[in-house]
């Protein structure tokens, strides 16, 4: 059976349901005639930082867009637990350099969810589009293209579209990828924040420090969960060494 987040879904018992916000039974995605995810089986914690973990190739962004509900699933099931649609939120390279964008309308992209692409934001729209910008030091970027930022902040204005969605579960695909040190540890001070405030955050990531900060792990090789655990059960040298041997 599949199910899909735009469909009605089986609600889980009341013990699971206040401590899942995702569980997945054999789940199996891919594209035309090509399967990456193979018989997937695990959770997502409810109010956690959960890390995606494993080489290129090993279906993180797919098991993300499963999630998130723009990749059909070919069989198994997916239970999620939410009351909102969860908000996504892909890598760098998903939003072009050259659409002439500031940094507020990309922000406020995130609200077309609730208004739709050519109606105008209400009040309460443009008070949660300040609140991102504001949580993520970005206000003073409002006007600027957002061709024109650096990769951190640039990143910081994706994370902020996410959070305007207003959802409880925040997907994001490798937010810490090629950005410096100081960005690195500004990004995972804020999902932690984020789980704080009641949001459960899953974020793909091939930052190890990133993945030991958060509080549970998934660990993918070619299209199958290997392993889930608390990061320092799970990221010892030997398991790591295992998953990123050739094949």
């Amino acid at each position: 059976m599949t199910i899909m987040f735009n469909t009605p879904v089986p609600s889980l018992p009341a013990t699971e349901e206040e401590t899942f916000r995702i569980r997945f039974t054999e789940l199996s995605a891919g594209y035309a005639g090509h399967p990456v995810l193979h018989q997937l089986s695990g959770s997502i914690g409810r109010l956690t930082s959960t890390a995606l973990v494993g080489p290129n190739g090993s279906g993180k962004s797919t098991l993300l867009g499963v999630l998130a509900g723009v990749i059909q699933p070919t069989s198994g099931e997916l239970h999620h637990t939410g009351g909102r649609p969860p908000a996504f939120v892909p890598q760098r390279g998903a939003v072009g350099d050259a659409l002439p964008l500031t940094v507020r309308q990309t922000v406020e992209m995130g609200r077309w969810g609730e208004r739709g692409p050519w109606r105008r934001l209400t009040r309460q729209d443009r008070a949660a589009v300040d609140s991102a910008l504001d949580r993520l030091s970005i206000a003073d970027l409002a006007a600027r293209q957002l061709g024109e930022l650096s990769g951190g902040q640039r990143q910081r204005v994706l994370i902020a579209q996410g959070l305007v969605q207003e959802s409880d579960l925040l997907l994001l695909d490798e937010p810490t990828t090629a950005l410096d040190p100081e960005a690195r540890e500004r990004i995972a001070t804020l999902l932690t924040e984020l789980t704080d405030d009641g949001v459960t955050v899953v974020h793909a990531t091939h930052d190890l420090d990133a993945a030991r900060s958060a509080d549970a792990c998934l660990l993918l090789r070619e299209g199958r969960l290997v392993g889930q655990g608390q990061p320092e059960r799970l990221l010892t040298p030997s398991t790591l060494a295992r998953i990123w041997q050739p094949a």
